[in-house]
């Protein structure tokens, strides 16, 4: 009797099976879409709610323009150093609690300003929820940069920043109407429930981070990530792009209010307060746009964004309510497709720590907005009207020529398959 042995068979070992991204078409791309629309809501109302309060500031507490436009500027400034922080904390807690974390403290310090008895306590209330806010949006970016699929990142992005615009919008006109039939106390207690529902909304929808391997925090990396951006061409033009979008931006709304206010157009605070609606175009042109750009190349389409907004400027300057109310959609279409397109394409020049990269973004977004929209004051006081279309055009023109200089830029990587 033979005995046959039979050879054992090794077993393959599995492939590693590879953590997929989230792409356009399914259900993860439409709740982390739903839940970076309210993050992106919650960021620009809470922040941005004051600009329709602007004229009233002035009024109840006997303060000029420049004056009244530190309830921005102070948030404003403690935003854009936060998000410095904000951006290595993230790399070590993790991208969903750092966020879920800040528009929950933004929304608490929105309602406690609501019953500020004093401009000045209202001013450390609101730089408060500045320096809380910043937690967000840095976290935000390196998020979907991280999280989304390279083909789908244009319109995640641009969805996020159609967030911002329909915060922007919702805060204006929410603000504007409450304050008109009750008081500016009443208007940010409003804001204040408004941030905490977005948040909720927020918590419930996004998933956790799959491609994030938290680090601990090291001084000695982390100066040396944000250097490794500083010294690359490209970020630091796109740095700038920023710095000069927003602040256009924001001083666009920061003195429309007090023109539209002002003879010959004397509009009321309701009637101001529906314009903003105008903010919408700013949904669908950073939606739109953006999902061009990552079809037809952000190089394209960045400086053709940038001058329609100077087309709208030029408009906004017929002494007419319809030339006011046409000239501000056009040029928050072309501020909001170009900055849509920016934020983007930080995302895709920095290869590593994408949040560092993100938070100095962000860091010039903010301070453009403080500075430029403190200087925009200073020169409606001097100049009027002309003088603050003057300064934003100014920088538009600047941001067109390194829109050009970017054209002529090769990637940095080729993009994933």
């Amino acid at each position: 009797m033979s005995l046959s042995t039979t050879a054992a068979t090794p077993i393959a070992a599995s492939p590693p099976v590879e953590t997929p991204y989230i792409q356009q078409g399914t259900a993860e791309f439409t709740r982390t879409s739903i839940a970076l629309l309210c993050a992106g809501f919650a960021t620009f109302a809470l922040l941005y709610c004051v600009q329709p309060l602007l004229p009233a500031f002035s009024r109840e507490f006997g303060i000029g323009a420049a004056a009244a436009s530190l309830s921005l500027s102070l948030p404003s400034i403690a935003l854009a150093f936060g998000t410095l922080i904000a951006s290595s904390l993230s790399e070590a807690v993790g991208r969903k609690p750092l966020m879920v974390g800040a528009v929950f403290a933004s929304s608490a310090l929105t309602l406690a300003s609501a019953f500020a008895p004093s401009w000045e306590s209202f001013l450390v209330l609101r730089t408060l929820q500045g320096l809380a806010l910043s937690g967000l949006p840095a976290a935000a970016m390196a998020y979907l940069a991280e999280e989304v699929h390279p083909r789908s990142i244009g319109l995640a992005m641009g969805l996020y920043i159609s967030g911002n615009a329909l915060g922007g919008m919702a805060g204006r006109v929410g603000v504007g109407l409450v304050s008109e039939h009750y008081s500016w106390h009443h208007a940010m207690g409003f804001m204040g429930v408004l941030g905490l529902v977005s948040a909720l909304l927020f918590l419930v929808n996004l998933r956790p981070s799959r491609h994030f391997a938290p680090r601990p925090l090291n001084i000695g990396a982390l100066a040396s990530g944000f250097a490794t951006h500083l010294r690359e061409p490209g970020l630091r033009v796109l740095f700038l792009e920023g710095f000069l979008i927003m602040g256009g931006l924001v001083t666009l709304y920061n003195y429309i209010g007090y023109r539209l206010m002002a003879p010959p157009l004397g509009l009321s605070q309701t009637l101001i307060g529906l314009i903003f609606t105008v903010y919408i175009v700013g949904i669908g042109s950073s939606t739109v746009v953006g999902a061009l750009g990552d079809r037809l190349g952000r190089a394209r389409l960045f400086w053709i964004a940038l001058g329609i907004a100077i087309l709208g400027l030029a408009v906004t300057l017929v002494p007419t309510v319809p030339a006011a109310v046409a000239g501000l959609a056009i040029t928050t279409f072309g501020f909001f497709a170009a900055h849509s397109m920016g934020s983007a394409w930080v995302g895709r020049r920095a290869l590593r720590a994408k949040a560092q990269a993100s938070s100095l973004y962000l860091f010039s977004c903010y301070m453009g907005a403080s500075l430029l929209g403190s200087t925009g004051g200073w020169l409606w006081s001097g100049w009027g009207w002309e003088g603050v279309v003057s300064l934003i055009a100014g920088g538009m023109v600047l941001a067109i020529a390194c829109a050009a200089w970017l054209s002529r830029l090769k990637p940095v990587a080729p993009p994933a398959g």
